[in-house]
C-alpha cells in the first residue's frame, strides 16, 4: 500500500523539519519546501527516500507552480493527504517607528505564502476532479495552518507578526467553511513558545534603529523575557505529534493550541479583563508605572 503524501512548507529546521520526520516515521511521504538546495539534501540524507525535497520560497510564484507540479507528477493520479503551511518568520519593533516594507515582509511570508501555496496545491487535496486516490473518486485531503499564540493575543512591540498569524486564522477560517463543499479539512495548530533554532535568530536582531526611541528600555525588557522563555518552550516534536493528530484524526479540532503551561499562559489570560492584562504586561516591559 502506497504512503499517504504530505507537504511540509518550512521544513529545513525546527516545527518542519520536526513533523517531516515524525510525519515519515508513522509511514507517510512527505514533500518538505526548503529554500535552499542544501537544505533539502541534508534532509533526504538523514531522512530517506521518503522526503523529497521541494525547492521552494513560498514568496516565489514560480517555485510554487513548479513545486506543485513535481508533486503532481510524483503522485502520478494519487491525491495528497495533507498540506502542512509552516513556513514564517518574525519581524517586530515598535509600530511607530517600523518601516511599511517590515510589515510587507512579514505578510508575504506568514500570510500571502500561506495563501499561495494552499491555492497551488488544492487540486491535489481532492477541491476538483484532478486529484483522486481511486479510479472515480475523490479522497480529501486536509489542510493545516500552523498559526501561533500571537493569532488570538498581541504582544508589544510584535504587531508585524501577530497582525499576520491573526490573518492567517482569518483565512483558515473562511476556508473551512468554503472547503465544506469538497470534504476537505482546514486545521489551526497554534502553539506556543518552541524551543527551535528561531531564538538564535532573535538573539542576532538589530533594534539599534529604536535606540534613541522612547521604547528602547522596554524592547530591552521584550527581548530578555523573550530570549529567557523562548529556549524553553516545548521542543518541536510536541507540535509535530499535534500536526500528525490534526491530519490523521477522525473528527479534528478546528484549532489546537499546544501551549506549555497552558492554563496561566493561555487560558487565564483569556479569561481576564483585557485593560487588566495591558496593565500587567505595560508594569512587566516598563511601559506604565
Amino acid at each position: 500500500m502506497e504512503a499517504k503524501a504530505v507537504v511540509v512548507t518550512g521544513s529545513s529546521t525546527g516545527i518542519g523539519a520536526s513533523t517531516a520526520e515524525f510525519l515519515i516515521a508513522k509511514g507517510f511521504r512527505v514533500f518538505g519546501g526548503v529554500r535552499r538546495k542544501g537544505d533539502g539534501a541534508r534532509l533526504q540524507s538523514r531522512l530517506g527516500n521518503a522526503f523529497t525535497p521541494l525547492v521552494m520560497d513560498v514568496t516565489d510564484g514560480e517555485a510554487i507552480s513548479a513545486g506543485a507540479r513535481d508533486v503532481t507528477r510524483a503522485l502520478a493520479g494519487a491525491s495528497l493527504a495533507g498540506l502542512v503551511n509552516n513556513a514564517g518568520i518574525a519581524i517586530g519593533g515598535p509600530l511607530s517607528h517600523l518601516p511599511l516594507d517590515a510589515f510587507r515582509q512579514q505578510f508575504e511570508v506568514n500570510f500571502f505564502g500561506a495563501v499561495a501555496v494552499t491555492q497551488a496545491f488544492l487540486p491535489l487535496l481532492g477541491c476538483g476532479d484532478t486529484a483522486t486516490g481511486k479510479p472515480g473518486r475523490i479522497v480529501p485531503g486536509r489542510i493545516v495552518n500552523v498559526s501561533s499564540v500571537s493569532g488570538k493575543r498581541a504582544m508589544p512591540f510584535m504587531a508585524p507578526y501577530s497582525a499576520s498569524k491573526h490573518a492567517l486564522e482569518a483565512v483558515s477560517e473562511s476556508l473551512r467553511r468554503e472547503l465544506m463543499l469538497f470534504g476537505i479539512e482546514v486545521i489551526i495548530v497554534a502553539p506556543g513558545a518552541v524551543a527551535t533554532a528561531i531564538w538564535n535568530k532573535a538573539g542576532d536582531s538589530d533594534f539599534s534603529p529604536y535606540r534613541e526611541t522612547a521604547y528602547a528600555p522596554a524592547l530591552t525588557r521584550l527581548m530578555a523575557y523573550l530570549m529567557d522563555v523562548g529556549p524553553k518552550g516545548d521542543p518541536p516534536e510536541r507540535v509535530a505529534r499535534v500536526i500528525h493528530k490534526a491530519l490523521t484524526v477522525a473528527k479534528p479540532k478546528a484549532r489546537y493550541a499546544p501551549v506549555q503551561g497552558k492554563f496561566i499562559n493561555w487560558t487565564l489570560p483569556n479569561l481576564l479583563p483585557t485593560r487588566f492584562v495591558d496593565r500587567k504586561i505595560g508594569r512587566a516591559l516598563g511601559l506604565i508605572d
